[in-house]
């Protein structure tokens, strides 16, 4: 496939097509064969799981021939096909939990895939309404103080689940504001970013060789890290904390381009979380476990109120080596509530082995690239802003879940996109998917006019 190919809008949609067949036969065939390996026989829910896979596929398919003929061609197969796996490896757990009787935990797939269609239905609306997302930049003060009251409510009207408080109940239902938010606040740095990039570009004193901004300069960033710093402490949520950070410095990055903007980013967010873990109890304990994982998995460590929660992921991702113990085989029951967690990734890592998380990773990295190259064939300031910080709030939350289910930072409990149950993250994300697919479509006409 050369780019050239790409370039046209006929051939986009056609290798669209060939994708999304493919990603519908990858997701049926994982389903059927989690059954076969499991109980020996065909789930009897895969003509369902088959019709409602073709729907997520066909529908937003058809909608962007029509509306969005020149979007890119990748971002909605490899969005389908990380849901795909993610509703896989959810029924592969329901499985196991049926069959052991687990008293605390429900079925997970099923609501999953009601969550699914909801996700692609809002994505094939906001496809039909938002005929041009530059609209959203008269809006960005209304969205952030949006944004400010959905990011503070869980602190004074939320529930307290596994030590944080980023949920608000609504009856049977739950709602994660923090995965809405993310995107809220994207809006509103790519508007803010666009307008004020020349006085935050200002060079001021050097320091140790570095070039650091004006001190009048750096409220901005100042008043965010205080932002980010209140979410961690009275949310104790260490995840939307890091990303709601981190967004605003990448997006200040692409607007100035100085690297003392990021330097000042990264000494403020360590000073923050070293201070707060220190301080705060649920985060400091998850530090704690962090440090020293296997004194969380003694009874020394239990008897200490350590979670021994990454311990057993660092057993399964030992367990799985190079190429897993094979899908349906292995033990990620272990854990608890990996499906309603973070903790997914594990399933993957044992059963599918290094190669399964290197592959499902590999797909995160891509559908970012997709948006990154978004933001750099955009013309306008405003659409390249809010293309990275989309991509680069992805790419965040992949890293802090993957990084701390792997042990490579503190645990922070925010859900792995696409893939771990979550109705609030899973239509966030669809949210996402389509206002890329809008800016690409919008970059691509400007760049070859439709004849």
């Amino acid at each position: 496939m050369t780019f050239a190919a790409l370039a046209q809008a006929p051939n986009r949609r056609r290798t669209e097509a060939r994708l999304l067949a493919l990603v519908v036969a990858i997701a049926v065939f994982g389903y059927a064969y989690t059954g076969l390996s499991m109980t020996g026989r065909l789930p009897g829910g895969l003509p369902g799981f088959a019709i409602s896979m073709l729907f997520v596929a066909l529908v937003p398919h058809l909608v962007l021939r029509r509306f969005a003929r020149r979007a890119d061609p990748l971002i909605l197969p490899l969005a389908t096909l990380l849901t795909g796996i993610g509703l896989v490896l959810l029924h592969r757990l329901d499985v196991t939990y049926a069959q052991t009787r687990h008293p605390k935990i429900a079925e997970a797939a099923s609501g999953q895939l009601v969550w699914t269609v909801i996700g692609v239905a809002v994505c094939i609306a906001i496809l039909l309404v938002l005929r041009d997302h530059r609209i959203l930049q008269r809006y960005i003060y209304l969205t952030m103080a949006v944004a400010l009251v959905l990011l503070m409510a869980p602190a004074f009207f939320g529930a307290d689940m596994y030590g944080a408080k980023r949920w608000i109940l609504l009856g049977p239902l739950s709602l994660q504001p923090g995965e809405f938010v993310k995107i809220m606040i994207s809006v509103f740095f790519a508007g803010y970013l666009t307008v004020n990039r020349d006085a935050l570009a200002l060079a001021g004193r050097r320091v140790m060789g570095i070039q650091l901004p004006p001190g009048r300069q750096l409220g901005p960033i100042f008043t965010i890290w205080a932002i980010s710093l209140l979410v961690l402490i009275f949310e104790r949520d260490l995840g939307t904390s890091l990303i709601f950070f981190g967004v605003f410095v990448i997006m200040l990055y692409m607007a100035t381009g100085r690297t003392s903007w990021v330097v000042c980013g990264l000494l403020m967010a360590i000073a923050g979380a070293a201070v707060v873990g220190s301080l705060e109890p649920h985060v400091h304990g998850r530090v704690t476990a962090w440090l020293d994982p296997m004194r969380a998995f003694t009874k020394q460590g239990m008897h200490e109120g350590m979670s021994n929660q990454l311990a057993q992921a660092l057993f399964s991702f030992g367990s799985g080596g190079i190429s897993g113990t094979g899908l349906g085989q292995g033990h990620p029951e272990l854990i608890g509530f990996a499906g309603n967690s973070d903790f997914i990734l594990t399933t993957v890592g044992e059963e599918l082995g290094l190669a399964g998380v290197m592959a499902v990773l590999m797909l995160y990295v891509l559908l970012a690239q997709r948006g990154l190259r978004v933001g750099l064939t955009a013309r306008d300031p405003f659409s390249k802003l809010l293309a990275v910080g989309l991509a680069g709030a992805l790419l965040l939350q992949v890293f802090v879940v993957s990084g701390g289910v792997t042990g490579l930072i503190p645990l922070t409990g925010k859900a792995l996109p696409f893939l771990a149950k979550g109705g609030s993250s899973l239509v966030a994300n669809w949210v996402m998917v389509a206002v890329l697919l809008r800016i690409s479509d919008h970059a691509q006409k400007r760049r070859e006019p439709v004849r």
